[in-house]
């Protein structure tokens, strides 16, 4: 890993991409599928769980910024990061992405876009956040098993 060019987890897509192909899918499904949810005022807790999960989003690229490591997956990670929401969940931009999207699922009162985060999700863990993770452990080694050991993987 040392020449740069093979210093990255290797995902299998870029995190947000997949979020937005999600929303398209999501979408699609939301106006093929016609049953609603009737959430009646729950369906405000969709604003209040969007908001929390754009706070955590930045948040997080805040702290690895402020870290010195780089945000993309697609880039080599400079240093384990273990303040700010690291310090909670070790993936709190990927814990963003799904409350975003469940927040607009829920905003739609869509069980066919809901549907669609179960995807979502198994593509993140299994494509992102395990390939993630193997690299991080390649690369610091002891330092980054202890972090696994001390923090949860998503809350």
């Amino acid at each position: 890993m040392s020449d740069g060019s093979g210093d990255h987890p290797g995902v299998v897509i870029f995190p947000p991409l997949l979020f937005v192909i999600c929303v398209v899918i999501g979408v699609a499904a939301h106006f093929v599928c016609p049953y609603r949810l009737h959430l009646g005022p729950w369906a405000l807790f969709a604003f209040a769980l969007g908001l929390a999960a754009l706070l955590l989003a930045q948040w997080g690229k805040r702290t690895m910024r402020a870290a010195g490591t780089n945000v993309r997956p697609n880039l080599p990670t400079l240093s384990i990061v273990d303040t700010g929401p690291f310090a909670h969940t070790r993936n709190p931009l990927y814990l963003a992405l799904i409350l975003l999207y469940t927040s607009i699922g829920l905003a739609l009162q869509s069980p066919a876009f809901l549907v669609v985060l179960v995807p979502m999700v198994l593509v993140l863990r299994f494509g992102v956040v395990l390939r993630e993770e193997r690299y991080l452990d390649a690369k610091f080694g002891d330092a980054y098993r202890g972090y696994k050991a001390r923090v949860r993987r998503w809350i």
